[in-house]
């Protein structure tokens, strides 16, 4: 059943762009949005889903996706976000993603629905599941805080892209309050660790190109 939702609504939405050099070489962080645009549930669904198609250390897939769109959501998080206040007022949604500390809880449910759809032998499931569990479950908070917010970032960075492959603009943000963040949406602060918060909507005022290092200044062959 959720399969066959999920096709119907890649169907009704049609992407507005398909161009991958446009979608990756002219986005721009945008930092105000036209506050009459709204996201219907459905789409954001879809972009979520295709978001979470990056790549994670084992295929733990620890990012969690809390979409604020109500006006309480955003009044809730207007306080934690100082500078960025004008993409919480006029955005379609700030989406806050969180890195799972306890991210190896699902791996059962992953690897299961591996072998279910024949992706993996199910001798290899339990390998998997004997080798790479007692890591996870005896890895320091330090290195289990590492591992959610590399793999959440990745997410984050697919994500803007998908969002403009639907003809949304973004804007990645990092400065908001970090120790009161997950409690202020009644999640576990010990368990979900904030990662960024993505801004999405459609862009009202002409954006500007930035400048990068040039590519020398930033490879090195061995």
């Amino acid at each position: 059943m959720e399969e066959n939702l999920s096709q119907q609504f890649k169907e009704e939405i049609k992407l507005k762009n398909n161009d991958f050099k446009d979608i990756v070489f002219n986005r721009r962080s945008i930092k105000s949005f036209d506050s009459n645009v709204k996201i219907s549930h459905e789409e954001m669904h879809e972009m979520i889903e295709s978001a979470a198609k990056a790549p994670s250390s084992v295929n733990m897939q620890p990012w969690r996706f809390v979409v604020v769109e109500s006006k309480e959501g955003k009044e809730k998080l207007r306080p934690l976000i100082r500078f960025n206040t004008n993409q919480n007022d006029t955005s379609s949604a700030m989406i806050i993603i969180f890195g799972d500390m306890k991210c190896y809880e699902k791996a059962e449910k992953i690897y299961g629905k591996a072998v279910e759809k024949d992706l993996m032998p199910e001798n290899v499931k339990k390998e998997l599941m004997n080798f790479f569990m007692p890591a996870y479950e005896n890895a320091t908070r330090e290195k289990m805080n590492d591992i959610v917010k590399i793999d959440s970032s990745l997410s984050a960075m697919q994500l803007m892209l998908v969002a403009r492959s639907h003809g949304y603009d973004t804007n990645a943000i990092g400065g908001f309050e970090h120790d009161k963040l997950a409690e202020a949406f009644e999640l576990d602060p010990e368990r979900y660790v904030p990662v960024v918060i993505i801004a999405i909507g459609k862009g009202n005022k002409t954006s500007y190109e930035s400048v990068r290092l040039d590519v020398e200044d930033i490879i090195s062959f061995k």
